[in-house]
């Protein structure tokens, strides 16, 4: 019944939406969706103003719930794998609410991408990105791609560390809600509903300011500040400015 209200939500009254009224359809969809799913949501720090300024959330990536989890605070178009188009119900739901798709298959696809992200900042939207490329435990932490924040960098947007972890009721981590290896949707879907209480944690660091920064570097700060939030080793060290890079390094 709760996706079918999406479905009638995004057919007749999110086209006619202005932004604020679509921010309160979307984080009451998704925080009534979560709690169906017996997953309560504490955010801690401060998630993106709305305004005229877009924004940027960089999170890790630990379970499909992530968007939800994040999206139950801030309205966000999020970048997503091009395969989610293709889920059940899901899929439809992510693209008409503005879901960008990455068809990760195609190396030069992130100059389309990059165009796209460009645009939403420029109109003042905030859009969410997994930067590790892939989900994890949540027990460790993945080097970020630096290629998809050269939009911040270009339109000056804020970025926005987010850091997501599930936990049992009394804090012990939850690994059921990861979303890795070899799990179907489906079956991982089925694991988070057979836990009885979920809960998810969306923490925010300060914003990363893009201002005389490259690409590199915004990513690298973000990266160091999800690690601090995680409690986890930073993967990699950030470049000193100004400092030589590979060739063709992303």
């Amino acid at each position: 019944m709760h996706v079918a209200g999406g479905f009638l939500t995004l057919r007749f009254l999110w086209p006619r939406a202005d932004t604020a009224r679509r921010h309160e359809i979307a984080v009451r969809w998704a925080r009534d969706l979560l709690a169906i799913l017996g997953i309560r949501v504490h955010c801690e720090g401060r998630p993106p103003p709305r305004g005229r300024h877009g924004s940027l959330i960089a999170a890790n990536h630990v379970s499909w719930a992530d968007i939800f989890a994040i999206a139950s605070v801030r309205h966000t178009r999020f970048i997503a794998k091009s395969e989610i188009r293709d889920w059940p119900l899901a899929g439809w739901l992510a693209e008409r609410s503005g879901t960008i798709f990455i068809r990760r298959a195609r190396r030069h696809d992130t100059a389309r991408i990059n165009a796209l992200v460009h645009d939403a900042l420029a109109e003042g939207e905030c859009v969410g990105l997994f930067p590790e490329g892939t989900t994890t435990e949540g027990d460790r932490l993945l080097k970020f791609h630096s290629s998809l924040f050269e939009p911040a960098v270009a339109n000056q947007a804020r970025v926005y560390p987010a850091a997501v972890r599930y936990e049992h009721p009394d804090g012990s981590p939850l690994k059921a809600a990861a979303y890795v290896g070899d799990l179907s949707f489906a079956q991982s879907l089925g694991l988070v509903i057979r836990t009885r209480e979920t809960v998810v944690r969306v923490a925010f660091a300060e914003p990363v300011d893009p201002a005389g920064l490259t690409r590199h570097e915004v990513a690298a700060e973000a990266q160091r500040r999800v690690a601090s939030l995680l409690g986890l080793p930073n993967p990699g060290r950030a470049l000193p400015r100004g400092a030589d890079r590979p060739a063709g390094s992303p």
